[in-house]
């Protein structure tokens, strides 16, 4: 089943105006809120804009990706950057040992951007594009978008970056689904050879 749905993804563009009902709108934010994260710190905040002007607005800040403005709604998928109890730094120094002098050395601001726990949002964000598939919705993933200014236009704390945009809406059209590689091209077994 989950197979099934996975093969019938596809990045839409082109979305009706056909509304879609909160109840499934909310069951696609609690299929991101089900989601695993890192030490279970849910780090994540899921913004879900639905006011027209504001998704125009936030077409403009994606570099003028006017078919944007054509999704019933928008979820921002929002990262927590504020705490460093955790041991960022240590774990991404133990993970690149030979950098570990430049990741210590480098001003908290830089760091937090470019070590942004965006991935964290990455799993709630897929889960939701799987929910939305299950009612029939189409939806693509928008990250060519100014950070700076989509963060202020939805007032986020400094503490909070917007990470990832997805766009959801019903289809206008049954585009083809695109060919994905075998598994023979995209799996390695013990070693790369």
């Amino acid at each position: 089943m989950m197979l099934d749905l996975l093969k019938q993804r596809k990045s839409i563009r082109n979305f009706t105006e056909k509304d879609v009902s909160d109840e499934v709108i909310n069951y696609i934010l609690e299929a991101g809120r089900l989601s695993p994260s890192g030490g279970n710190a849910q780090s994540w905040k899921f913004g879900l804009i639905k006011d027209n002007v504001l998704i125009n607005e936030i077409s403009q800040i994606a570099y003028n990706q006017n078919w944007i403005k054509t999704a019933n709604f928008l979820v921002v998928l929002c990262t927590y950057n504020g705490d460093k109890s955790r041991g960022g730094r240590d774990i991404q120094k133990s993970r690149f040992p030979s950098h570990a002098k430049i990741i210590e050395d480098m001003e908290d601001e830089i760091y937090t951007r470019l070590h942004m726990k965006e991935h964290q949002t990455k799993i709630p964000g897929t889960h939701m594009v799987i929910a939305a598939l299950e009612h029939g919705l189409g939806s693509t993933w928008i990250s060519y978008f100014n950070v700076d200014e989509l963060s202020n236009i939805l007032n986020l704390p400094k503490s909070y970056i917007a990470s990832e945009i997805i766009a959801f809406g019903y289809p206008v059209n049954n585009e083809n689904t695109t060919e994905k590689k075998s598994l023979s091209e995209v799996v390695f077994y013990n070693k790369f050879i």
